[in-house]
């Protein structure tokens, strides 16, 4: 069954007793990040066996009971990280089990890991790649963007089965479990806000304490500018205009030709206030360096050693040697030596690079 768009109580509820029949779910998300500033979760789509829902976010309906029948099945999505922290944010919702497709492939190897190429490859199914771009807040769904976004849970049913089984051939089944574990676990962490890191925006280590004063200004009023017209940032002002700018009010330099010619004399006003109190402020932020420790020659043999061990798994077993471990984390166990936390590694990993 292809499921309209579900944005009432009452269609909600019609759906509900086959969801929570479900041997099974599937779940993919979708946002707004591109056309809306801050992002919102706009549409929840949902497979079950002879159902394919597409939940309406943004409707006023009660999702307890869907979240309820997610946290009490062992959820099947494809690039779980971004949907995860997107659930966690919006419904403070955390599942217990997830299976993800493309983190499947990646253990066992596959170099193509998006969802078109994996139905493809296993199950001979041809999908379109969709509307990358699409505005998922817009209503009504377009008749393309509805079916794109089923296409997006309908297939993983069958193809997490055939991931599966060849997980467990070739003896990585426990790896995908510890790594889907650990992607809930960190999913369940918020980043606090740094109120001292937020607005260094790309390019602001260019800038002396007197620019950074003048960047951090610029930066919070292109906060409350994207907030009130509902655009992401970056469309109000790019970041290397932002750095531009500050490095001109510095020099003593004219700023207006650096202003966007699209502000309205409003936005153009707003600005240039900011740019005058980040040079009236008596706050000069510090110019952060980098905290790059050099490793001693122990560590740096060691971290040589790590990597070829990590480099050497990773042809035996045909996969990416990064998913084995990367850069920082070898540097990080080249530091700490035989002192690393036992929780800096998963069990799988240890076994490949540290155990002989």
């Amino acid at each position: 069954m292809l499921g309209a768009v579900i944005d009432t109580e009452s269609k909600l509820a019609a759906v509900l007793p086959q969801l929570r029949a479900a041997k099974w779910v599937a779940l993919d998300t979708e946002a707004d990040s591109l056309h809306a500033y801050p992002e919102k979760l706009c549409l929840m789509q949902i497979s079950v066996e002879g159902l394919d829902a597409l939940l309406d976010t943004l409707a006023p309906m009660p999702f307890d009971a869907v979240l309820k029948i997610l946290h009490d099945h062992e959820v099947i999505l494809h690039g779980s990280d971004y949907d995860l922290r997107l659930l966690r944010k919006t419904f403070d919702f955390v599942p217990r089990h997830i299976f993800d497709t493309m983190l499947a492939a990646r253990l066992l190897g596959r170099k193509q890991v998006g969802l078109v190429n994996l139905v493809s490859h296993y199950l001979g199914v041809t999908l379109e790649k969709g509307p990358q771009k699409a505005d998922w807040g817009r209503r009504p769904l377009t008749p393309r963007m509805a079916a794109y976004a089923r296409n997006d849970t309908h297939y993983l049913k069958p193809l997490s089965e055939l991931l599966r089984a060849e997980l467990k051939a070739k003896g990585r089944l426990d790896w995908h479990r510890e790594s889907c574990a650990a992607y809930i676990r960190d999913s369940a962490v918020i980043a606090s806000p740094d109120p001292d890191r937020d607005w260094r925006v790309k390019g602001s280590h260019l800038l002396d304490p007197r620019g950074l004063a003048v960047l951090k200004e610029i930066w919070h009023w292109r906060e409350e500018e994207a907030i009130a017209a509902n655009r992401p940032p970056f469309f109000v002002l790019m970041p290397d205009t932002m750095v531009a700018l500050s490095r001109a009010a510095t020099d003593s330099r004219a700023v207006d030709p650096l202003i966007p010619r699209r502000f309205s004399p409003r936005r153009r006003q707003g600005l240039q206030g900011a740019i005058q109190r980040g040079l009236a402020s008596a706050h000069k932020p510090a110019v952060l360096r980098p905290q790059h420790k050099r490793l001693t020659e122990a560590q740096a043999r060691r971290c040589r050693e790590l990597e070829r061990r990590r480099d050497r798994r990773a042809a035996e077993l045909g996969i990416e040697a990064s998913i084995i471990a990367s850069r920082s984390l070898l540097l990080e166990l080249a530091r700490q030596a035989d002192h690393a936390p036992q929780d800096l590694l998963m069990r799988w990993q240890r076994q490949l690079i540290l155990e002989h």
